[in-house]
C-alpha cells in the first residue's frame, strides 16, 4: 500500500485528492498546522474524515518537517499548502514568502535528506503568468507574476524544478488554472458570486459587491484536476504541465450565468463611475467595489492543455455552464437545509 502525504489537506484540493488516492488504495496521510481554526469540514462533507491520518507539521518549522519526512519516508508528497489567497498577499508578503516559498524548500531538503524515493508534486499556478506573453498560455510561455503570492509560487515552481535537475528528484510541477467546485471557501470569486446569487434569491440578502467584473479566466471543476496530479505523479518520468479548458469567462459571464440559473437576469449600468447589475425589476443585485481590486490587476488567463493530454491522456469534461450548475445547485440545496 502506497503512503501519499498531502499538505492543504483542509483545502478544496486536498479533500478531492484524498479522496482519490484512498479509492485507489493509498495509505493517505494529511499534514495540518495545529491551530485553533482547523477545520475538517470538507473531509466530513466527502465522508472520508476517519480514513485520513492527520500529521502536524508546519511548513514554517523546519525541524518539524525533517523530523516527519525521516519518520514516515513517504512515497508521494502532493504539496498544496499555501497562503493562497492573492489578495491577503499583497497585506502580508513576508507571512506568503515564508509558506510558499520557503514552506516548499523545506519539504524538497527534508526529502533530499530523508527520504530520496519521494516522489514530489507541487501545485503551481496560473497566476505565474499575470501579465501574459502570449495567449493562451502554455510550460513554455514566460511568467510574468503580479502580486507576491505569484511571486512566492514562481519561486517554488523553479526550486522544485532545480531539485529536480540538480538531485535528479522525481519532482512535477502542476500549473492548474482556476478549478472550482462547491468545496470552494467564500474568498475566491466563484463561491462568493454563487453564495451571493443563491441568498439574493432566497432573500436573505440584496446584493453582492465585487471587483473587477472584466477580469477574464479558464475555470474548470476540482475534482478533474486533481486526477491531473494523480497522472502526472504516476507518469514514468517527471515533468511540468498545464492543467486548464482553454475557455475564457469573464467574471461578468460569471455573474450573469450564476444568476440565469435561478431565474434572474442581469443588465449593466454605469452609475456614478460603478459599475452596477439590476434585475427585471429595476433592483440593484450587483455593485463593483475598488476595495476588491489588486494593486496589479491580472487581466486574462487562458491555458493550452494539449501538453497534458497528449502525454498523460488528461482532458477536462466539465466546463464552464455545467461548472457553475453544479456550484449554484449545491449551495441551494444547503442554503436551504439552513433556512
Amino acid at each position: 500500500m502506497k503512503k501519499a502525504l498531502i499538505t492543504g489537506i483542509r483545502g478544496q484540493d486536498g479533500a478531492y485528492l484524498a479522496k482519490l488516492l484512498l479509492e485507489q488504495g493509498y495509505q493517505v496521510y494529511g499534514a495540518d498546522r495545529r491551530s485553533s481554526d482547523s477545520s475538517y469540514w470538507r473531509l466530513e462533507k466527502l465522508k472520508i474524515k476517519d480514513k485520513v491520518k492527520i500529521i502536524y507539521m508546519d511548513l514554517l518549522e523546519e525541524s518539524n518537517v525533517y523530523e516527519v519526512m525521516r519518520t514516515y519516508k513517504f512515497d508521494e508528497i502532493y504539496n498544496l499548502a499555501a497562503q493562497s489567497f492573492v489578495q491577503v498577499s499583497f497585506n502580508q508578503p513576508l507571512l506568503t514568502a515564508n509558506v510558499n516559498s520557503m514552506g516548499t524548500l523545506r519539504i524538497l531538503e527534508a526529502i533530499r535528506l530523508f527520504s530520496r524515493d519521494t516522489k514530489f508534486y507541487q501545485a503551481s499556478t496560473s497566476e505565474l503568468y499575470g501579465k501574459v506573453q502570449e495567449i493562451p498560455q502554455r510550460e513554455t510561455t514566460p511568467f510574468y507574476p503580479r502580486s507576491p503570492y505569484a511571486v512566492s509560487k514562481l519561486f517554488a515552481h523553479w526550486i522544485t524544478v532545480n531539485y529536480r535537475e540538480a538531485y535528479g528528484m522525481f519532482n512535477v510541477c502542476g500549473i492548474l488554472f482556476n478549478h472550482e467546485s462547491p468545496l470552494r471557501s467564500i474568498e475566491f470569486i466563484t463561491k462568493k458570486v454563487v453564495n451571493g446569487v443563491c441568498k439574493i434569491k432566497l432573500g436573505l440578502v440584496d446584493k453582492i459587491e465585487v471587483g473587477n467584473i472584466e477580469a477574464k479566466r479558464d475555470w474548470g471543476y476540482a475534482p478533474e484536476y486533481v486526477y491531473g496530479m494523480y497522472l502526472m505523479m504516476n507518469h514514468p518520468n517527471p515533468d511540468d504541465f498545464v492543467l486548464a479548458t482553454g475557455e475564457i469567462h469573464s467574471v461578468k459571464e460569471l455573474i450573469e450565468k450564476a444568476f440565469s440559473l435561478v431565474d434572474i437576469y442581469i443588465s449593466w449600468q454605469d452609475k456614478d463611475g460603478k459599475i452596477i447589475g439590476v434585475d427585471q425589476q429595476g433592483k440593484i443585485r450587483v455593485q463593483t467595489n475598488q476595495e476588491y481590486y489588486r494593486p496589479s490587476e491580472v487581466d486574462i488567463l487562458v491555458g493550452d492543455y494539449s501538453k497534458a493530454k497528449q502525454i498523460l491522456g488528461w482532458e477536462p469534461k466539465v466546463k464552464f455552464d455545467k461548472l457553475i450548475e453544479i456550484m449554484v445547485e449545491e449551495e441551494m440545496k444547503e442554503l436551504k437545509e439552513k433556512k
